[in-house]
């Protein structure tokens, strides 16, 4: 049995792919480029 197989998993992952399907058609153009800048400047540990 793989994590794939866990509703919880599946259900995740759809919400997932949800929310960025809505980032993508509700959200102007350089509001996505912001959340991306910001993205970037987020320091990250080793």
């Amino acid at each position: 049995m793989s994590y794939r197989d866990l509703e919880i998993w599946q259900e995740a992952r759809t919400l997932t792919v949800d929310v960025h399907r809505l980032t993508i058609e509700k959200l102007p153009k350089f509001e996505m480029y912001e959340e991306g800048s910001q993205d970037q400047q987020v320091p990250r540990r080793g």
